[in-house]
C-alpha cells in the first residue's frame, strides 16, 4: 500500500486571519510526533493570508484516521469553529511513472 497524501485547504473568515493561522502553527509539533506521519507541512499563501494549506503524508489510512480524532485536532475544531469559511480535505496517493 502507497503512502496517504493529504492535501489540507483552510480559508479565515474576513477578519479571522491570523486566528487560524496560529491555531493551525500549533498543530504541526504534535502531529509530527504522530505514529504513521511522514511529514506535515504548514503553508500559508503569500497573496491571501486567511488561505492556508497542509502537505501531508502518512504511513497508512488508518493512522491518519487515528490523527483527525487526536486531541489537539479536537481542540483545534472547537477553537476555529466559526472562523473557517473552507475546510477541504484531498486524499490521495502517489503516482509512480
Amino acid at each position: 500500500m502507497a503512502p496517504l497524501t493529504i492535501i489540507a485547504k483552510l480559508k479565515a473568515k474576513a477578519g479571522a486571519d491570523d486566528q487560524l493561522y496560529e491555531a493551525c502553527r500549533k498543530l504541526i509539533a504534535p502531529t509530527l510526533a504522530e505514529e504513521g506521519c511522514i511529514n506535515y507541512d504548514m503553508h500559508r499563501s503569500i497573496e491571501d493570508p486567511g488561505l492556508i494549506m497542509f502537505y501531508e503524508n502518512w504511513t497508512t489510512k488508518p493512522l491518519w484516521e487515528q490523527h483527525m480524532q487526536s486531541p489537539h485536532l479536537a481542540q483545534f475544531s472547537a477553537e476555529t469553529e466559526g472562523i473557517v469559511e473552507v475546510w477541504e480535505l484531498f486524499q490521495g496517493e502517489k503516482v509512480n511513472p
